[in-house]
């Protein structure tokens, strides 16, 4: 299962990640994050990771141009599209990256859009806000993970988790992987490495049961 470290900005959280296991890194690139990082400082961070860890950008709702520009840099193998990027502007990009689409879940009729993203190596389900595209802090009804696999794709769960309650949404769940930022926090992009260690370890132990 893919257990995602989200909200990375310095380079020793990075290294405390990647040293307690996890498999994806994620790089929030979107100005109005309070996660925020650049291009430049991301792919500094990205040097330092091994390469079967998965650096993902996040973006939300970027222009062609600005992912062409990232997809020069190097630094990133997934592109995490979290807005409301269309199926074909998704698809423009596979034979560059994997791509992954967020979607905010409020409740099952939340779920109608996927069946459109076909496109996409993954979906990534996150709480639903109506002034947030994801870092809310908050959960959702986890069984809608279940009806989302349905369709075909891999599905992340993002939202509200942490070390506390990894074990029991994997378990509800089932889902492809796992998504965490604030849950494994000090403060806003600074990570708590303790909680980090402790989030892998449980989300990995209930994988195993």
């Amino acid at each position: 299962m893919l257990i995602k470290i989200c909200g990375i900005t310095n380079e020793d959280d990075a290294l405390a990640t990647v040293n307690a296991g996890a498999n994806a890194l994620g790089f929030v690139l979107w100005p109005r994050s309070k996660r925020f990082v650049t291009v430049e400082a991301a792919a500094r961070i990205t040097e330092l990771v091994p390469p079967h860890v998965q650096r993902v950008a996040v973006l939300v709702n970027p222009s062609r141009e600005e992912v062409e520009r990232l997809l020069a840099a190097g630094a990133f193998d997934t592109l995490q599209l979290h807005g409301e990027e269309t199926p074909e502007f998704c698809a423009q990009w596979k034979d560059r990256a994997k791509v992954w689409k967020g979607f905010r879940v409020g409740d099952a009729a939340s779920l109608a859009p996927l069946a459109g993203y076909s496109v996409v190596d993954a979906v990534l389900l996150d709480s639903y806000s109506p002034t947030s595209h994801g870092g809310t802090g908050k959960t959702f009804d986890w069984s809608l993970v279940r009806e989302a696999k349905k369709l075909g794709r891999p599905v992340i769960l993002s939202g509200g988790l942490t070390p506390a309650n990894v074990r029991e949404a994997v378990a509800a769940a089932r889902p492809d992987g796992v998504d965490v930022s604030s849950g494994v926090e000090l403060s806003p992009g600074k990570k708590d490495h303790e909680r980090i260690r402790e989030f892998i370890c449980n989300a990995k132990t209930e994988i195993t049961t």
